[in-house]
């Protein structure tokens, strides 16, 4: 049904001259009615006249009273019900809003509706915008362009939308019936895919095809860095894109590259899809593909990228990541590597054949999922050599990690009075040097709340009594001790050791003298074992003899400490009238504490054997207790009794503010702590004080760098054989205290991101997960296919100026310092001395450099080194990462689209690290 409005038919009739009868008019109208109240569909029979009926021959059997009632509509007996010829659909089904700037104007003749300057037209979920909009009535067709102004520059050019569709072009003519349209020069975006095509016809709502178009994921279309060209494109939105013979063209100029058809599946979801391997050649194992597999969008929760390697001379790899999440609940991720290396050819001297693996598991819950319990997991497992002989890794500076270490923890809360809190954790640590494990499978825990059974109900514990209380702890645990070669094998278990202590602490508080705090404590403990030794000696052999014996043994013990301690403070003001110094305050204040501790001996847990000598004359008694080797100790059998003694210290400072219209000093950290700590035994009969240990830490620079110190001074002299004796140092000629040990380390780190509060953790979160450093001081974790690791704030982006940092350039550095003196025995020497330094910088827009190194100032060489280079090539990303030196000396060099769904279109070649083993 064509557009056309009632006001302008009217105008048309008003117009033309007509000669008006009256009387002609009444009799047209006269017959009209009596037409009306006697024309039927059809003939009645006259009145009074019978039609019978044939009963036998009439099929239809309906008496025309049947026929007149009143249940059968006019409605139901028009024969045009049952007509074949459907009506056209309607071109408008909804209302059309449109406006315009300057004017909207109606051509009567043409049928046309014309508007000028911003015009916009809104039918249903489409939207037009443009300087110009014709729409014809006759042909049913919507014309859009736009307006070339006074400057000759053209302007408002069409914005076509339609659901989540827009197209940009230079004009676009659609029909409103058909919904067809033919767009010039336009430019729209399925995805990260912007498109431009000189002609571009749309079929309907599904489906469009361009012709000469092309496509690319650069942010300027109209001047990209590359396109592929294509004479036939088809988009269907939101689900693929289909091309013909398609070219690379990179810089405007064509490239030989090019492929003979092409799909680009669109989707706002994750979809399962092919992960496009790398090839290469390695020089034990030839050449090789890696990094190829499959991705498995399982679901909305969680998903699986399965990945494999293979090598010609036989090696191949497997490797399963899966990362899961569900809101407000937990999230973590799971992944299992496994690796069968074979290196060289059969019959060489250098083959070789192993298998390595790893797995990985991370589980975080969300605090808000349950309150009274939570679980979280952090494991990292395999071969001791995992990290030292993987040949494809994402983390390659985590060769250097030393220990192995997982938990998986669970625990509970029951609220109520007493609050009990129980906990099962399975811990893991592994030495990838010596490839010993330790394990506890598992480490049972709970424990009561404390109780103060003489607290008053209502108010504030006051006194000795008021404030006593006790707690309740149990811990069972299960403790494993094997190999790497032994992992999860029988002999694993024979080595198991398990037991269970209970504790009971009493503790009360009180002031004394207002100003001292004191505090005494007693605790009952109580150790279950299920396994005890016997030893005795065997003359015939002569040797002593362990005897195992299973079943259940217990021993108790008590103990008692009672402390007293204060704080004093101490202000130093050095303000006077009419002057404002720059150091205006020092505060310092001093915690200093005494302990008295009490260890009983419990030498009736303690038996004795004889041992003969050789020559079968000297006869010795041997000291043992049966529950040597438990997890949880032994029972003291010496009677102890000491003083301990400390002092802390924290120093601040208030200094006159730089900022003239600030109106407090700012606040500063002289010294964060600066403990020192020593004991007297009074029950020894020599060498009863304990070595003076100092401690101390602070924050320089605007606490951007981190110094922590420490010594320990021993008042005990040597003899000549650089052992220990019952003389004080000073007394031997010496001065008061003798230098045993001595450390200092000191961290700084400062970046551009220090200043705009921009970083990013990707990388970090890798090393982490591997057991690394939460830093980039041994190497970055990088993975050149992923762009997450190199994620930047958009440049496009103006930063926020800073008063001490106002370069728009991006840079970070990272120091680490640290030296060991050791002279326990007269050494006087370093027994470790390096520094460590990471940082990246921008040299130029778009072009930076990092690097990761260290110098050991003992052995006088470098550490491990890793130099980075990267190229922003806007849509293209180039990386070149280097080890130029140890037995890791490697490189990888990596070029390709940074957009995920083009990011198989890439290069990368690299050189592995020599495998020495």
């Amino acid at each position: 049904m064509a557009i056309q409005k009632p006001s302008h038919t009217f105008t048309k009739i008003h117009l033309k001259a007509l000669r008006t009868n009256n009387f002609h008019i009444l009799f047209a109208l006269s017959f009209t009615v009596f037409i009306n109240m006697l024309g039927f569909a059809q003939d009645l029979p006259k009145s009074g006249i019978q039609v019978e009926s044939n009963k036998e021959n009439d099929s239809l059997n309906v008496s025309i009273t049947d026929a007149l009632k009143s249940d059968i509509s006019e409605k139901g007996q028009d024969s045009t019900l049952t007509d074949t010829v459907k009506p056209k659909k309607e071109m408008i089904s909804g209302p059309v809003k449109y406006k315009a700037t300057d004017y909207t104007s109606f051509n009567n003749k043409e049928q046309k509706l014309y508007m000028y300057n911003e015009a916009e037209v809104y039918y249903e979920d489409m939207e037009l915008k443009a300087g110009v909009i014709i729409i014809d009535y006759n042909t049913n067709t919507v014309f859009a362009k736009g307006i070339i102004d006074s400057t000759g520059v053209y302007t408002q050019a069409p914005i076509f939308k339609q659901a989540e569709n827009e197209v940009k072009p230079d004009s676009i003519k659609f029909n409103t019936v058909t919904e067809k349209a033919l767009i010039y020069n336009s430019n729209t975006e399925q995805g990260d895919i912007k498109i431009f095509a000189p002609i571009t016809k749309k079929v309907n709502d599904s489906i469009i095809f361009l012709y000469k178009g092309r496509f690319t994921t650069a942010k300027d279309i109209e001047n990209p860095e590359y396109y592929f060209q294509s004479n036939k494109i088809k988009i269907v939105p939101g689900e693929k894109i289909v091309v013909g013979v398609t070219n690379m063209v990179i810089a405007d100029v064509p490239t030989p590259l090019g492929l003979p058809f092409g799909f680009f599946p669109l989707t706002n979801k994750e979809t399962s899809g092919v992960i496009i391997p790398t090839f290469g050649e390695e020089n034990n194992r030839g050449y090789f593909i890696q990094n190829g597999g499959y991705y498995f969008a399982l679901s909305d929760y969680f998903d699986l990228a399965v990945l494999g390697d293979y090598y010609t001379n036989g090696s191949y790899g497997l490797r399963m990541e899966s990362a899961y999440a569900n809101k407000y609940k937990f999230r973590g991720n799971l992944g299992f590597r496994y690796e069968n290396l074979i290196n060289s050819e059969r019959g060489f001297p250098d083959y070789g054949k192993s298998s390595i693996y790893n797995i990985r598991w991370s589980h975080a819950q969300d605090p808000k999922a349950n309150p009274n319990s939570r679980f979280s997991a952090s494991v990292n497992l395999g071969s001791s050599r995992y990290y030292q002989t993987s040949i494809n890794q994402v983390n390659a500076p985590s060769f250097l990690n030393n220990t192995l270490a997982s938990s998986v923890s669970y625990s509970k809360t029951f609220q109520g009075e007493p609050q009990v809190n129980m906990s099962a954790t399975a811990t893991h640590s592994q030495n990838t040097n010596t490839e010993v494990i330790n394990m506890t499978l598992p480490t049972v825990q709970a424990s009561v709340s404390r109780v103060f059974p003489f607290a008053p109900k209502e108010g504030v514990k006051k006194g000795i009594i008021q404030n006593v209380n006790f707690q309740y702890n149990i811990r069972a645990e299960n403790r494993i001790e094997t190999t790497d070669s032994l992992f999860f094998k029988k002999e694993m278990w024979d080595s198991a050791e398990n037991g269970v202590q209970h504790s009971i602490p009493l503790t009360t508080n009180f002031k004394v003298f207002k100003y001292l705090s004191l505090s005494a404590s007693t605790s009952y403990d109580e150790t279950w074992v299920f396994e005890t030794v016997n030893k005795y000696y065997d003359p015939s052999e002569n040797e002593v003899v362990t005897e195992t014996k299973k079943g259940f043994d217990a021993f108790r013990t008590y103990n008692f400490s009672t402390s007293l301690g204060t704080t004093l403070y101490g202000m130093f003001d050095f303000r006077k009238a009419g002057k404002n110094p720059k150091i205006q305050q020092i505060r310092h204040v001093m915690r200093p504490s005494m302990s008295y501790n009490i260890n009983p001996s419990f030498s009736n847990y303690y038996q004795t054997y004889e041992v003969v000598s050789a020559d079968g004359l000297t006869v010795t008694e041997e000291e043992y207790t049966r529950f040597e080797g438990g997890i949880f100790g032994v029972p003291n059998n010496r009677y102890s009794s000491s003083i301990g003694m400390s002092l802390s210290n924290n120093i601040e400072a208030k200094v006159r503010d730089r900022d003239s219209t600030a109106t407090e000093p700012k606040k500063i950290k002289i010294l964060d702590n600066l403990n020192f700590s020593t004991a007297y035994n009074l029950a020894g009969d020599s060498l009863n004080w304990s070595p003076l240990r100092m401690s101390g830490g602070t924050q320089l620079l605007n606490n951007q760098m981190s110094v922590n110190f420490g010594a320990t001074l021993d008042p005990y002299a040597l003899d000549n054989n650089n052992s220990k004796i019952d003389k004080f140092n000073i007394d031997n000629g010496g001065s008061l205290f003798r230098l045993t040990s001595a450390n200092i380390t000191m961290s700084y780190s400062i970046s551009s991101s220090t200043f705009d509060g921009t970083e990013n953790d990707r990388s970090t979160q890798e090393n982490l997960r591997s057991g690394g450093r939460a830093d980039d001081l041994f190497g970055r974790a990088q993975d050149f296919s992923d762009q997450s690791y190199y994620d930047k704030e958009d440049e496009d982006e103006e930063r926020k100026p800073s008063k001490l940092y106002t370069n728009k350039i991006p840079w970070n550095i990272k120091f680490a310092y640290a030296v060991n003196y050791n002279n326990t025995q007269r050494q006087n020497e370093i027994s470790s001395h390096s520094l460590m330094f990471s940082g990246d910088v921008e040299v130029a827009p778009q072009w930076t450099v990092g690097a990761s190194s260290g110098y050991d100032f003992k052995n006088r060489g470098f550490t491990y080194t890793q130099l980075r280079f990267e190229r922003d090539l806007l849509s293209w990303r180039m990386n070149f990462s280097w080890v130029p030196f140890s037995t890791r000396s490697s490189w990888y060099f990596f070029i390709g689209i940074k957009s995920n769904i083009l990011k198989d279109i890439k290069y990368d070649k690299r050189r592995q690290p020599d495998q020495q083993l």
